[in-house]
């Protein structure tokens, strides 16, 4: 049976229900606890293999615009190192569409790297663990590989599978206010203080104990993350609303779609907005 030559993936757009920073390390990275969950849409990749082994990228969608095709984009990064891994001679053409915001606490470049990996492990038909190809391109690369609700810790590549009771599926609005925002100078806000372990035993306990510790930070470098999160909290059907990882992008979980629906509509036009939902543990 011949194998496809083409196929599709979805880079699943990464949430963290909470985030709890426990210290800075002498390798310059945080020992963090985070509860990652996963909606079910995000950027897109399609690929299509080549027989002589070379990697090619193309970008398009509403968040293109910027981005480098090269070999510094984490897609070919992936890509090359998977190659390499697996000692394949075989390459792809890759064409990812943007529709997730850029520098925006949401998984990013994270997400389509991992991605890239599932999309040419299936077209390459390859049988192989790449949870240290995931570790080595970046601290959320392997949690993105799951995409499933994990519990993170160390610098979040020591990864946990967690079924956390009626989260799955549930109704999920992403709103980013159109300001991108490295992770660096947020990290360097942090207060340096140890808040506490978190708890991820029940939804309740992480709505009500959990907390983001980069919120402060990144809310005093771009003061309308605040605007967000107060909008969103605002909400009728509003069961957490919280910044993801270090910003900009808020979010919300609600009670019903018609909830999360009405939200999405009284956001202000000029901010990005995604209705979907948690993606199945």
């Amino acid at each position: 049976m011949s194998l496809p030559r083409s196929d599709t993936e979805i880079a699943y757009a990464k949430i963290n229900l909470a985030l709890h920073v426990r210290r800075r390390r002498d390798d310059g990275y945080h020992d963090i606890e985070s509860l990652f969950a996963f909606a079910e849409d995000g950027d897109e990749l399609a690929a299509t293999v080549r027989d002589d082994g070379a990697l090619t990228l193309a970008i398009a969608g509403p968040f293109a615009a910027g981005l480098d095709t090269g070999p510094d984009n984490l897609v070919l990064q992936a890509a090359k190192a998977l190659q390499n891994y697996a000692g394949v001679g075989i390459g792809a053409d890759i064409r990812l569409t943007k529709n997730l915001p850029v520098a925006s606490g949401i998984g990013g470049g994270s997400a389509d790297a991992a991605a890239t990996l599932r999309l040419l492990g299936r077209l390459w038909s390859l049988d192989i663990d790449m949870m240290d190809i995931a570790a080595a391109l970046g601290s959320d690369v392997p949690a993105c590989l799951v995409s499933r609700t994990l519990m993170g810790t160390g610098r979040g590549e020591a990864l946990d599978l967690r079924t956390i009771e009626g989260l799955s599926g549930m109704p999920l609005l992403l709103v980013n206010p159109g300001v991108g925002l490295s992770t660096a100078p947020v990290f360097a806000g942090w207060d340096t203080i140890d808040k506490g372990p978190l708890d991820a035993s029940d939804l309740t306990t992480i709505v009500e104990d959990g907390r983001n510790d980069l919120y402060p930070p990144a809310a005093t470098l771009v003061p309308v993350i605040a605007d967000v999160v107060a909008s969103l909290s605002a909400q009728p059907g509003v069961k957490l609303a919280r910044m993801s990882g270090s910003g900009a992008t808020c979010f919300a979980l609600f009670a019903s779609t018609e909830a999360r629906d009405a939200a999405a509509e009284s956001m202000p036009p000029v901010w990005w907005t995604m209705a979907t939902r948690i993606r199945s543990a």
